[in-house]
Formats: C-alpha cells, sequence, structure tokens
C-alpha cells in the first residue's frame, strides 16, 4: 500500500519519474506493460445452464427425481409429469433470481468516466479513462469524475465528493500537505482523489499513483468477488429437514414394502405401493409453495418501501439479531439543517429566533448573503453547509434571492481550504459591509469587537473564552459550527486577505444531518425484539456518537471506536469485542467486512446497510445486504438482498417484521402438510399391520396432494400478521425445522387424522364392499386435512386470532370441499377417481369424524393456550 499522501509532491513525482509536463509517448509504453489498463477485472461468471443445473443439488430434489423415474417405470404417469413439471418450475424461479443478482462489477465499471484530461508530451489530451496511467498528470475541475487514484499537486480551492466510497456525503476540502500520520482512512487523506469519487468544487493537477484494480475502488471489486454469498436460514433449514423427511420416509416405504411381502402379496404390486407411498409423502409442493408465499411477502413489502431482489432473503430478515446501518440518510434526513444559533451571547434554537430582534435578524441576514446556494423549484443547488443556511431563512420566510437583490453583493473573497473563511461585500442600508463566515478557530483570532444588545464592545479575554467554550458544547453535539462577523469598508474599497481581520464578531450557527423523527421509536423496537442496532459511518466519532446517543444506540462512550483502532485489532480480538461496541466511524471497506465476519462468526445472523461503493463487498457477505434506493449506487444495488426506497431504517424493522410473521407462516405451512401425509402413512401403515385392504386407491393421494393440500398450504402463508411476533427474540438459527416440538405438533395432528380416517375406514367395511370403505376413509382424510388447517394458523385457538381474519384459508377450504364434492358424486369422475356412491348417513360420519380433529385441537388451545 502507497504512502504517497505522507510525502511531497515533488517528491512523489520523482518517484513515479514524471515531470510538470506529463509523459512522454515511449515512457506510456513502457508503463503500460507493467501496469496494463486502467480497468477492474472481471472474475469468471457461471452460465446460466451452470445456474440453472445447480438449482438440482437439493437432496429433496433428487429424491422427488428419483420418485419420478421409478413413478415412470410403474406406469404411475400422473406422478411423474405433476413431480417433474413442480421440480422444473422451481429451478427456473431459482435461476432467474441468481441471475438478476450478479452485476456488481458491470457497476463498478460504469462508474469510471469515459474520458480523462492528462499531459502527454508536454500537451494537454483527452484520452479514454482506460488508457490513464500511472505518473500521469490530470487535470481535475468541477464536473469531473476522478478516473484514477493520485497525489494532488496544484490545488485550487478544490472540493471532491467522495460519498461513494467514504459514506460520507459532505464534500472533502482538499489540501497539498504532507500528511505525517500512519494509517490514515481514506476520508483524511485530503491530499489524494481517488478513482470513483466527483468533483464538486475548484480545480486541480493530480499525479496518478494507483490504477485499475490497485485503486481504492479496485481493491473493493477485489473484497467483492471474495466475498461469500450466505444461504439464508431457510434455504439450510429445508435443505436438512429435506434430507431428513426422506430417510424417515425411504424407512416407512421398506417397512410397508416388507409387511406386504410378509402377508404373501406380489414383490412387484409390493414395490409399487411402496414407490406411491413414498411419492404421495414426499411433499412436492413444498418448495412451490414456500416460493409462492415469499412472493407474496416481497409484494406486500414493495409497498411498504423495500423490495427484495432475492426471494429466499425474506425469511432471513426474520432471523436477524444484528442491524449494522450506516447513519447519513438511512438513519438521518441527509440534509444538514440548522439546529443551534448563538447570539447576544446566548444559545437560541433554531425555531424560536425573533425576527424583531436587530441582532438575530442581522445573524439571520448575514447567513442568507455570504452564502452561495440557491434553492428553487424545491431544487437545493449548492454546499449543503449553506442550504442549511439558506433553509433558515425560508422558515422566517424570506426569499435568498430576494434579500441578495435588496442588497446587492458588490465584491467577495471566495471559500478556500487553508483560510477557511468565505467574505462578501454588500450593500446594507447605503453601507458596504464585508460580511465573513467560517471555521470558529480561525475566525476568532481575527476579531476586534463584538455585537450584543448593549452595542459594540471590545473583544475581551473572556468573550473569547465563552464563544470557545460555545463552540466545544456544539462539536460534542455533533453539531457542525459556523461562525459569523462582518465590518464596514469605504466606498469602492477592494478587498483582499489582508482585509479579513479587525471583525465584529456577531454570533454562531450550528448546524447538523439531524436524526429521522422515526429513528428513535424503530431502534427502540429493534432492541425489544431481541435485535443489536450498531452504526457504521465513514464519519467523524463526535458526530457519530452524537446522532448514535439521540436515537438510543449508543448508551456510554466506550460504545464507540474509531476504524484506526480496528486495524490494531486482530479478527480473534474483534470477534470478543464486537457484542461491546455500538458505533464504528471512519471506517474503510475491508473494516466492514471484518465487522460483518465477527458477528456471523458469534453465530448472529447480519443486516448491513449501504449506498456506497465501498458497502458493496460488505452488503454482499452480510446475511441481508440493504441498499439505499435513493441515494445508492448501482454497485451497492446490485450486491444487495433488499433495496429500501425510502433510505429509512424504521423500513427495515417493518422488513424484519414482515420476515418474521412470513417465516411463521411458512412452518405453519410445512406443518399443515406434514400432519396430512402423516395421517396417510399411520393409516396404510395400521391397514398393512392388521392385514386390511388397501385404505387409498393411488389416484386419491394424488388428487390431496394436488387439489386439497396446495391451496390451504398457500393461504396458511398468507395468514395476516401477528401483532406479538416483534416481542420474541429472534429465532435460533442452528435449531432445525423438524426439532422435537415441531415433530411432536405434526405427530399429534397426523394421528388425530388418522383415528378419523381409520375409524371411517371401519364403518364403511361393515358394509362389506371394500370400495366404500376405500371412498370413506379418502373422503374423511381430505375433509380432515382441509380442517386441519384452521389448527395450524397459530398457537392460540382461532376463536382469539379471529375466526374469519384469513380470508384465503376460509376460500381454499370451501374450494376443496366443493372438489371433493364432485369427485364424490359425479359419475363420470367416480370412475376415474374408484369412488363408490355413498348414503346420506355416511356423508354424516365422513364430515362428523373429518371435524373431529378440528374440535379436539380447538377445546385444548382454548383450555391451555391464553397468549
Amino acid at each position: 500500500m502507497s504512502n504517497y499522501y505522507r510525502e511531497k509532491p515533488d517528491d512523489v513525482m520523482k518517484a513515479l519519474g514524471v515531470t510538470t509536463s506529463g509523459l512522454r509517448s515511449a515512457e506510456v509504453d513502457k508503463k503500460r506493460e507493467r501496469y496494463g489498463f486502467n480497468e477492474l477485472q472481471e472474475g469468471k461468471r457461471k452460465s446460466t445452464l451452470q445456474v440453472f443445473l445447480e438449482q438440482f443439488k437439493d437432496f429433496l430434489v433428487i429424491i422427488l427425481l428419483v420418485a419420478a423415474i421409478t413413478s415412470a417405470f410403474l406406469g404411475e404417469v400422473e406422478s411423474t409429469i405433476v413431480i417433474m413439471v413442480v421440480v422444473v418450475l422451481n429451478a427456473i424461479l431459482g435461476t432467474v433470481q441468481q441471475v438478476k443478482a450478479e452485476q456488481s462489477l458491470n457497476s463498478l465499471k460504469s462508474l469510471s468516466s469515459p474520458t480523462a484530461k492528462v499531459l502527454r508530451d508536454g500537451q494537454k489530451v483527452e484520452i479514454p479513462s482506460r488508457e490513464v496511467i500511472v505518473g500521469d498528470i490530470l487535470t481535475l475541475d468541477a464536473g469531473d469524475f476522478v478516473p484514477a487514484d493520485g497525489r494532488i499537486i496544484e490545488n485550487y480551492s478544490l472540493q471532491v465528493n467522495e460519498s461513494s466510497l467514504t459514506g460520507e456525503s459532505l464534500a472533502v476540502v482538499k489540501e497539498m500537505d504532507p500528511i505525517q500520520k500512519e494509517d490514515v482512512p481514506i476520508g483524511d487523506k485530503k491530499n489524494m482523489v481517488f478513482s470513483g469519487s466527483f468533483v464538486t468544487n475548484g480545480r486541480g493537477v493530480v499525479v496518478v499513483t494507483d490504477i485499475g484494480m490497485k485503486t481504492e475502488i479496485g481493491k473493493i471489486a477485489n473484497l467483492l468477488e471474495s466475498a461469500q454469498e450466505k444461504r439464508t436460514p431457510l434455504q439450510v433449514t429445508l435443505d436438512h429437514f429435506g434430507k431428513r423427511l426422506a430417510v424417515i420416509i425411504i424407512i416407512i416405504a421398506l417397512i410397508i414394502f416388507g409387511l406386504d411381502i410378509f402377508r404373501g402379496r406380489g414383490i412387484g404390486d409390493s414395490f409399487m405401493f411402496a414407490v406411491s407411498l413414498a411419492v404421495a409423502a414426499i411433499p412436492e409442493a413444498l418448495s412451490s409453495i414456500v416460493t409462492i408465499v415469499l412472493a407474496f411477502g416481497t409484494q406486500k413489502m414493495a409497498k411498504e418501501n423495500a423490495i427484495i431482489r432475492k426471494l429466499h432473503a425474506v425469511e432471513s430478515l426474520g432471523s436477524i439479531s444484528v442491524i449494522c446501518s450506516d447513519k447519513t440518510g438511512t438513519l438521518t434526513q441527509n440534509k444538514m439543517t440548522v439546529q443551534q444559533l448563538y447570539v447576544d451571547l446566548k444559545v437560541i434554537p433554531h425555531n424560536q429566533l425573533n425576527k424583531e430582534n436587530q441582532l438575530e435578524k442581522k445573524l439571520l441576514l448575514m447567513a442568507l448573503l455570504c452564502n452561495d446556494s440557491v434553492t428553487m423549484d424545491k431544487k437545493e443547488i449548492g454546499d449543503p453547509t449553506e442550504v442549511a443556511l439558506t433553509n433558515l431563512g425560508e422558515e422566517y420566510g424570506l426569499d435568498e434571492l430576494v434579500i441578495r437583490d435588496h442588497h446587492k453583493r458588490i465584491g467577495e473573497i471566495p471559500f478556500d481550504s487553508d483560510r477557511k473563511l468565505m467574505s462578501t461585500v454588500n450593500k446594507i442600508d447605503g453601507k458596504f459591509m464585508m460580511i465573513t463566515k467560517g471555521a470558529l478557530d480561525v475566525l476568532l483570532s481575527r476579531m476586534k469587537q463584538i455585537e450584543t444588545s448593549e452595542g459594540i464592545l471590545d473583544f475581551s479575554e473572556k468573550h473569547r473564552k465563552e464563544i470557545g467554550e460555545m463552540n466545544e458544547s456544539f462539536s460534542i453535539q455533533g453539531l457542525r459550527v459556523l461562525g459569523f462577523a462582518y465590518k464596514e469598508l469605504a466606498e469602492g474599497q477592494t478587498v483582499s486577505f489582508e482585509d479579513e481581520k479587525d471583525l465584529i464578531f456577531v454570533g454562531l450557527t450550528a448546524m447538523m444531518d439531524p436524526p429521522r423523527l422515526e429513528s428513535k421509536t424503530a431502534v427502540e423496537n429493534c432492541i425489544s425484539a431481541g435485535i443489536k442496532p450498531v452504526m457504521i459511518t465513514g464519519d467523524h466519532k463526535i458526530t457519530a456518537s452524537a446522532i448514535a446517543k439521540q436515537i438510543g444506540i449508543l448508551k456510554d462512550e466506550s460504545e464507540a471506536i474509531e476504524g484506526v483502532e480496528i486495524e490494531k485489532l486482530s479478527d480473534e480480538e474483534l470477534k470478543e469485542k464486537v457484542g461491546d461496541i455500538s458505533v464504528y466511524a471512519r471506517v474503510s471497506p475491508e473494516h466492514k467486512i471484518r465487522i460483518v465476519n465477527a458477528w456471523q462468526e458469534k453465530g448472529n445472523i447480519v443486516a448491513m446497510t449501504g449506498d456506497g461503493v465501498n458497502d458493496g463487498p460488505a452488503l454482499k457477505q452480510a446475511d441481508i445486504g440493504i441498499a439505499m434506493g435513493i441515494t445508492g449506487t448501482e454497485v451497492a444495488k446490485d450486491a444487495s438482498a433488499m433495496i429500501l426506497t425510502d433510505d429509512n431504517f424504521s423500513t427495515i424493522v417493518k422488513a424484519v417484521s414482515n420476515g418474521r410473521s412470513i417465516y411463521a407462516n411458512i412452518n405453519n405451512s410445512i406443518r399443515f402438510l406434514l400432519a396430512g401425509n402423516t395421517a396417510g402413512i399411520l393409516s396404510v401403515l395400521y391397514a398393512s399391520l392388521l392385514a386390511l385392504p388397501v385404505p387409498f386407491a393411488p389416484v386419491h393421494l394424488l388428487f390431496i396432494n394436488l387439489l386439497t393440500d396446495s391451496l390451504p398450504a398457500i393461504a396458511l402463508g398468507l395468514e395476516p400478521h401477528n401483532k406479538n411476533i416483534m416481542k420474541e427474540k429472534p429465532r435460533n438459527i442452528h435449531e432445525p425445522l423438524l426439532n422435537k416440538k415441531f415433530a411432536a405438533l405434526i405427530g399429534i395432528g397426523g394421528m388425530l387424522i388418522a383415528i378419523s380416517t381409520i375409524t371411517a375406514f371401519h364403518i364403511g367395511l361393515k358394509t362389506g364392499d371394500e370400495v366404500v370403505a376405500s371412498t370413506m376413509a379418502f373422503a374423511t382424510l381430505c375433509l380432515a386435512r382441509l380442517f386441519h388447517g384452521f389448527n395450524v394458523r397459530a398457537k392460540q385457538s382461532v376463536f382469539q386470532i379471529g375466526l374469519f381474519t384469513n380470508k384465503y384459508l376460509w376460500f381454499s377450504v370451501i374450494g376443496g370441499i366443493f372438489l371433493l364434492q364432485i369427485v364424490l358424486m359425479l359419475p363420470p369422475l367416480m370412475g376415474i377417481f374408484e369412488t363408490a356412491p355413498l348414503t346420506g348417513t355416511q356423508f354424516g360420519w365422513i364430515y362428523g369424524l373429518a371435524l373431529m380433529p378440528l374440535i379436539v385441537s380447538q377445546i385444548y388451545k382454548s383450555l391451555f393456550i391464553k397468549s
């Protein structure tokens, strides 16, 4: 890593072997061989076909494919078609999502400026930015993108916006002097410029020190390539679950196969039935249902300003235990605003100025006149600090253009970084006044008098001390302070730097980018939900800490550190300390990834917000990368899983709530499917053990799986949010879906349904007709599974959560009953679905028995589960 920022411009040029007339053509060719072109290298990408084929790696999918092939050999064509359609559809959906997600490096390339102005052979020429080479002398003007990293050798009030690299929204005022410190963050290397930033003011001449992948933006590209995307908790859970489920189903199928052989059934028939049962037991619609529920969830979240780019990321939101958030624009309003004023030796809140008070009015007037910003048609043009002063005037009905027209500007001394001052000469009430604003530490040394309500007094040491203490108080609060002073000039007098002395002090303005009004509540909701909010920013520690305290992220100063302190910590030390740190200031892209990694190493699901190029690697590394939709770069958006269209932290909290509800609903859908499948398996196992006829034809199981299972499962996925969901702690991602409690709930539900089904089967067998018995068992199983949907809606009874609050479930249950009645009563379909005509009494038994599991479960919940 080069330390050119520590060296003088002449020494840098000497080290690079270049003069102020630029490189010679022969030198360019030699350097090109050594350094290559100024471009970002792209890693090898997977083809769309590779991505598509990877979708079939899931263990449950492999089992389904084996079952489909087996079914085809055994003549079960319907089952084969259904399974293949479901599997291929899911593969296509997964491919589309993944192909869209890998665009980060292309976006990084688009940040490079198309051309650059350089000196070659003593002549200024314009060349494609990819042809810029180390040692080139660059000329930069306001509005230019910076094409490469370089050391400033000439500076004319140069200001550069580096927000895409540092996250700091204010333009950096550039300097030329060497910086003696080591390990200086990017934001503090004020004598350097960096690729991907752009010039907002002034001009400069730069010698190029790094190009392509060696630039700061190139390092980020390397990080982006090496950052690993994380599988979501649901993906991991379903993978483990699928493997365990497949093993259980295969064991059960083998037991059934063995029992049938033992009972004297033919090997071919026994094998066919065992395979049919296995295919019926695997919830092949599960992946589709999860996808559909997630898709509905993304639509709802989009309406609430959160756009989900990666479908499975929805449920990960519900598992988040740490949110690493940027400050500017996410927790704050991304708009500098005057908070307090100091005039007449007292502090006045920005909304309590008295325009009738001559001194307060004078400060307001000076803030508008010594100011180049304007607000037109709701567009704010100019430096953010000056715009804040203009907006303050608007609060009091003062139009800056009208004021400036009334008090004409006669002369000016523009701001520059060395003086840290700006002065204008305006004609006010027939007098020529020089108004000076700037950094208070510079301004105080130039004071001669002070204006108070008692008149103009000599500027005493007491005044100097009191104003200095006030400045320190404002700084501790994270406020940016500007001082205002003036002096009267003779008519026609031209002004120079020498005139900025013997001034009359008027007052101070203290401003900041204030927290969003909803940020504090959102942070409180995070903490109550067991989520740790962390601020990571490129801003200074004092400013970041002040904001963090206001919104409740920071409790103690010891919880805030800077990037240079992170540099001194090993990964293991950072891991140990990370839980105690709430604010990180002046951080680099590498720091952000280390912070995310440290939390992940401790077993946490981490969300990371960002908007700049510098955030891209950390967004990709995080479990949930969240980009800003308004201020975010394309790099940040492409590396993220979610985009906030309002750049608002509170939207993340809403998204977490949605994610938790969606996961709970998916959980309920899986429980619903597996309880029904368990009931079918238990019924078949019972019949095999007692050597009874087979209770279901294969077409019965197909009907249940396709028509009466899928719609209720989807409807359960659309269950309205539970109001208590954010009072719970984040779920443990290491806990398997098929844990003891979940398995017990499935087993109990399946057992109750199986008892009703077997009872109906026995009642049918008493008629002496096996087809009637099979029809009654099939109808009871079908209806009981439909009614079981009401049982799995929530922990509480349906009366506690609202019987009719899920209209989709009612539609699906009524639709399922209607389809079943057609199959049971329409003669052409009765033949296809192998059902027998039933009497009214038999229908009564079917409906009564099907309702029993629902009634038993609801009575238990009403008596023993209160919340």
